[in-house]
This record gives structure tokens, sequence and C-alpha cells, in this order.
């Protein structure tokens, strides 16, 4: 009679197996994503020395439409949505070529003035090259899958320094209202272990605690909800504006690269009217917010046009970085107009966008505390959750499932891609009154 293993055994085995194997995938994209960023830190010191260098950008554009049409059109965008469909669709099947394609093609876009981020080409690198270290040890699809989504988380926390916020990220932004319980493990490893590889090869990253914490009361408490309905209608209006872009370059019936040309012209023509600040990755602009500094009130909308063309006529990046930069600017927006810290409702912005533009509320809370410390994350998280509930059933990734009614007052199926969905709301309900009145008439 064969003996039985028991359970604990089994479960052993796979804790093992999966610590050694996202400890190497966290070396890998540890790995990668130091090299990215450096040669990314390399590139835009080199253009920023010269005044007009984003005078270049339709050539950018042009160069990397060219490259992704032809060589590696899963590179088209912003990574990370590329990233779900693969795991989604294909098991998390991503091609090599990606890879190279995603790194080139992102410093071009953004070294010269293009408006996108950095996280998206580093979840895609990181994907892609879990996906390759699957197929040459031959991985079942389930494997491949859990591996890829290691990457994700691995990817973000290394190129933001959030190891923590990183591999909740990764299980939580494929379904919205889900989180992927057995990839917790591995995706926690990774993501640590890549950004303890990335620190030790030289990459710092930005921490920023916030010493204005005021005493609770629940008028602020008030102003705190306030803010996240505000957040989560600029998130919502980030993705309409993004979708509309793409539906206006899907209309202009010419060919691919040459939309790369209209878009970088478009957006030097509103670099030169209203400032530079929104190309590139904004980065002075949220530190500035963070320290207090107000900002104009149409901030977060312009970024919100440069990043929505940049990312559908040609250019290549990822999202969360102007994300970060349309939160951040927002909430000084919000704090000027109700006269309260600037520093503080810049932080809870850049969070509670993020959370709502992305559906990952728990990711983001916890990055409030990563980033922020944990005086605020009281705040923060309950101004993410009103984000995300308000920001509705869209997302900047379409390819997202999703698993849950944000509202059972509203009629949407779940299951489905984000893309796919209708949602309304549900027929009124009688009042009170008419079906006492219909009870009434009944008995008579």
């Amino acid at each position: 009679m064969r003996r039985r293993i028991k359970e604990e055994t089994v479960l052993f085995i796979s804790v093992i197996k999966w610590l050694l194997l996202a400890t190497i995938v966290g070396i890998i994209v540890g790995l990668s994503t130091t090299i990215f960023l450096k040669i990314l830190n390399w590139g835009i010191a080199a253009t920023n020395q010269h005044r007009y260098y984003f005078l270049l950008m339709p050539v950018a554009f042009l160069f990397s439409a060219l490259i992704i049409k032809y060589l590696a059109p899963d590179a088209e965008g912003h990574g990370t949505e590329k990233v779900i469909e693969a795991i989604h669709k294909r098991s998390g099947k991503i091609k090599a070529i990606v890879v190279p394609v995603k790194l080139v093609t992102t410093i071009i876009t953004i070294a010269l003035g293009g408006s996108a981020g950095k996280e998206g080409p580093c979840a895609q690198i990181g994907a892609g090259l879990s996906s390759v270290f699957a197929d040459i040890f031959k991985f079942d699809d389930h494997d491949r899958r859990k591996l890829v989504i290691c990457g994700i988380s691995a990817g973000f926390a290394s190129v933001f320094g959030t190891p923590i916020a990183g591999a909740i990220f990764g299980v939580e932004v494929l379904f919205i209202g889900a989180i992927l319980y057995d990839v917790l493990l591995p995706s926690f490893i990774a993501g640590i272990i890549s950004y303890h590889v990335s620190s030790a090869l030289g990459i710092t990253y930005f921490y920023h605690p916030i010493n204005f914490v005021p005493v609770f009361s629940e008028w602020f408490f008030l102003k705190v909800v306030a803010a996240g309905i505000f957040f989560g209608l600029c998130s919502a209006f980030l993705i309409e504006m993004l979708k509309r872009f793409s539906d206006l370059s899907h209309r202009i019936r010419i060919w691919e690269p040459l939309k790369g040309v209209i878009g970088g012209t478009f957006l030097i023509a509103m670099a030169l009217l209203f400032s530079k600040e929104y190309l590139g990755l904004g980065l002075d602009t949220i530190q500035n917010c963070l320290n207090g500094t107000k900002t104009v009130w149409y901030a977060f909308i312009l970024k919100t046009i440069f990043t929505s063309t940049t990312l559908n006529f040609g250019g290549s990046g990822g999202i969360v970085t102007p994300i970060f930069f349309i939160g951040s600017t927002a909430g000084s927006l919000f704090a000027s107009i109700f006269g309260l810290d600037v520093a503080t409702f810049s932080a809870i912005g850049l969070v509670s966008v993020l959370a709502g533009a992305a559906n990952t509320p728990i990711a983001a809370s916890i990055m409030a505390m990563e980033l922020f410390g944990t005086t605020i994350a009281p705040y923060a998280t309950v101004a993410c959750v009103v984000s995300f509930l308000i920001t509705g059933h869209r997302s900047v990734y379409p390819s997202q499932i999703l698993a849950m009614r944000k509202s059972e007052s509203i009629n949407v199926e779940t299951g489905k891609e984000i893309q796919e969905i209708f949602a309304e709301a549900k027929p009124r309900a009688k009042s009170l009154t008419e079906l006492i009145i219909k009870v009434f008439r009944k008995a008579r």
C-alpha cells in the first residue's frame, strides 16, 4: 500500500519551492530594474542639459512607435496593462523581445520629454524576464503565471522602494475586489529581494515622512472623506481622458508611427504655452507639493492631457508616476481651497488617486505608510478606500477582471474584463409610502 503523504509535508515543500523561485525572480528583477533606472537617469541628465531638449519629442515618439510596431506590439502604452492581459489570456506568456523593446522605448520617451512613468516598464521587464525564466525551465502554465505575478510585484517594489506595497500591488491589481492569496508569499519574497538588490547596487529611493498630523476630530475626518471623493473624481477623469485620447488615436487613419509625430508636436506646443514641468516624470513638482508648495489649480488637468497624449500617440512608459503627479497636485489644490496643510493632502492625494485609478486601495494604503510614515496612515487609508469606490467600475488597466460590485445598487456583470462591462443604476425601489398604499389596496 502506498504511503499517504501528509498535508504538512506537501505544504512545507511548496513553501521551500516558492522561497527559492521567488528569490531568483527577485534577484533577476532587481538587477534589470537597476540597469533600467541607471540608464534612464543618465538619459534624463544628458538631455536636460539642453534648454529645448523636448523639441525632439516628435522624433522620439516616431522612433518609439516604429520599434514597437515592427518588433514588439505588446510593448505599446503602459507596460502593466499588457502584463495583466498576458496573465489573464495567455497564462503569463510574454515574448522575450518585449524586454529590450520596452527598455529602449521608455528611455527614449521619458528622456526627451514624454509624460510617462517608470514603474510600467519595470513591471513589464520583470514579468517578461520571469516568463522567459519559466520557459527555460519548462514550468507549467500555473507556475509561469505565479512567476510573472512575482515579476510585477518585484518590479513595482524595486522601482519605488516600497517592498510591501509592491508585493500587494502585484496580487491586487489583477482583479478588482479580490486578492490572489496563493501568490502572496512569493510576491512578498520577490518584492523584498528585488528592493534590496536594487538598493545594494546604488538605487536610492524617495522617503518623505509627513510631520504635520492634526488632532483627530469629526470635522477633519469629514474633510478627509471629502478629499477621497475629490480624488476619486480625479481618478475617473484620468481614466476617461486616457480612453478619449485612445479613441481619438484610433480614429486618425494614418500610419501608426506618424501619430507619434502628431503627438510630439502637440506636446511641444503645450509645453511652450504652459510649462515644461508637465513633461517627463515630473518628480520636482511632486516633491514641491510634498514640501508644502502650492501649484497652479489646473496642474493635475494638464498632466492628465500630457500623459494621455504620450501614451496614445507613440510614447511608451508607465502610468503610476503620472498618477503620483496628478494626485499630489490635486491634493495641493484641495488643501488650498479649504485652508488645509498642503503637504499632508498632497501625500494623501498621491496614494488616493492611485487607489482609484488602479483599483488598488490596499497597496496604496500601505504605500502611504512606506513613503510618508505611519502617522498619516489612518487618514490616507480612508481617502484611498473612498477614492476607490467613487472611481466606479473603470480603470487605467482595462484588462482587470471585475470580481465585485462597488455598490449593490448598481447593475454590473462580474467576472469580465473592466473594458467589456457596462454599469448602470438599478431601477429605483418604490418608496415606503407607495408600498403601504399598495398593501392597503390589496387588503381591501
